[in-house]
């Protein structure tokens, strides 16, 4: 760490624990993260989702429905949510960040968590919060000397159970079934699974026990914390125990939007993951409905299954007393598409693929359970929870506070950016726009029925150079 930068945080510290002489008076931070989480919940207007608990909190708090993730793919989005900064496309971004952190020359900002831990906070992060479960790299990612995030955590866990290291969990079904590597037919495993079974039976269960027991470890501390707990699924395999699929069966789900291939150029993504890298036995949801259904109903299985392990959470910051002073923010670090637009994963930059769910919930905030329809970013986050927690918020995050839309759900947000390796997106209350690095564009506008069925971008030249202006304005943070 280059001096002046560790005299900067020193420093940092030093006045926030000298403030009032105790840090346990600083609210405390509860980070939840779930993996591949479209805003698939009843709290969020799909009625046939079973998720009361995420219900409740979105119910205590602000639920933000128009919250966009910055890039869709894991490694890249985790990056934006625990930097605070844009930057590169790719799973392994936060992992060439930790190499750049071992340059003697290298002056690289703190993450959201090191900012907290070196303002007084214990950090502690359960699951998977950073691309990889538990945070480290290595040979079936389980090198603890190879950190994802350095400085970032006083602790980091992982439990691996029956599926033995942290890359088994990340893709594994009932009693400790791992995903082959490779995509070869016999390198396999089935794309989702209902079994009879204990929650820990799967391997979500295994990360929710963890998360309670640091929970009640720091609720009893006179240090305020801040503790990260990251649910796997519904990521694939969509696996989950047999009692979350029965309230599912026979359920009439309504009909996939736009489940057509876009016959012009876009960021469409031929799902190669789910295609390619599963059992199917044949059948294909792009044109087999009752089998696209049946999908679609083992990914709310799943949704379910984590809803639950999250109320058991909650119900365990209330059960402390702790709730009175922890803020709650549930994220979901980027969507998925279910069959919109005939694809079924993410990568690409349409709505399905950027648009997740962030709930925010503080003691005392005003107009709880109203929601805001501001468009706002995973950036922002970072700067929100210094402002909630009365820390400096840094000038190297390139979000906005949150703060004006949690005092009133009416404020107006701002315009929101995403990106892949081939193109970029703005996001505005009204239109999206893309911008290809070859130079073509996409226009929709989301007041239109067709929204993103019809590219408009050749019926209005100027509005396009409006967009394009503000989206190479924003670009411009780019890492």
């Amino acid at each position: 760490m280059p001096i002046a930068f560790a005299l900067l945080l020193f420093s940092i510290y030093s006045q926030s624990a000298r403030a009032d002489g105790h840090e346990s008076t600083k609210k405390n931070i509860l980070l939840i993260c779930v993996d591949d989480l479209r805003p698939e919940l009843k709290s969020f207007g799909v009625d046939y989702i079973h998720s009361p608990n995420i219900d409740r909190l979105a119910a205590s708090g602000r639920a933000f429905h128009n919250h966009y993730v910055n890039a869709p793919t894991c490694g890249a989005s985790r990056y934006t949510m625990l930097t605070g900064q844009y930057g590169p496309y790719g799973n392994q971004s936060l992992f060439d960040r930790a190499e750049k952190l071992d340059s003697p020359d290298a002056s690289i900002p703190a993450s959201m968590p090191e900012w907290f831990r070196v303002n007084g906070y214990k950090t502690v992060s359960v699951g998977k919060v950073s691309h990889h479960p538990g945070g480290w790299g290595g040979e079936d990612w389980y090198d603890h000397n190879i950190l994802e995030m350095p400085r970032a955590w006083d602790r980091q866990l992982m439990p691996t159970g029956r599926w033995k290291h942290p890359r088994g969990a990340m893709h594994s079904l009932i009693h400790g079934e791992i995903k082959p590597i490779g995509s070869f037919s016999e390198n396999k495993m089935e794309v989702m699974q209902s079994a009879e079974g204990e929650d820990t039976d799967y391997h979500d269960g295994l990360i929710a026990d963890a998360g309670l027991e640091q929970l009640e470890n720091l609720v009893e501390s006179h240090t305020p914390f801040f503790l990260a707990i990251g649910f796997i699924k519904p990521h694939l395999p969509f696996g989950s125990p047999k009692r979350y699929m029965d309230p599912y069966e026979g359920v009439e789900l309504p009909p996939i939007p736009h489940p057509e291939k876009p016959d012009w150029q876009s960021t469409w993504h031929a799902s190669g993951e789910f295609m390619n890298q599963y059992f199917h036995h044949g059948q294909d949801p792009r044109k087999d409905k009752d089998y696209a259904d049946k999908v679609r109903r083992h990914y709310a299985a799943c949704v379910s299954y984590v809803d639950h392990h999250v109320g058991e959470i909650l119900a365990k910051l209330k059960e402390t007393g702790r709730d009175k002073d922890t803020i709650v923010v549930l994220w979901g670090d980027h969507g998925w598409h279910l069959g919109e637009h005939g694809i079924w994963g993410k990568h690409c930059l349409f709505e399905e693929a950027l648009r997740s769910p962030l709930i925010i919930s503080s003691p005392g905030m005003k107009e709880p359970g109203t929601k805001s329809n501001a468009v706002v970013e995973t950036v922002d986050l970072f700067p929100t929870l210094c402002e909630l927690t009365g820390l400096e918020q840094p000038d190297f995050a390139h979000g906005t506070s949150l703060l004006p839309q949690i005092e009133n759900p009416n404020a107006k947000g701002h315009t929101a950016l995403a990106y892949t390796g081939r193109a970029q997106t703005l996001r505005t209350d009204r239109y999206r726009f893309v911008l290809h690095k070859d130079g073509y564009v996409e226009l929709y506008d989301h007041i239109s029925p067709k929204r993103e069925t019809q590219n408009l971008a050749g019926e209005n030249p100027a509005l396009v150079e409006e967009l394009k202006e503000i989206l190479l304005t924003k670009t411009s943070k780019l890492n």
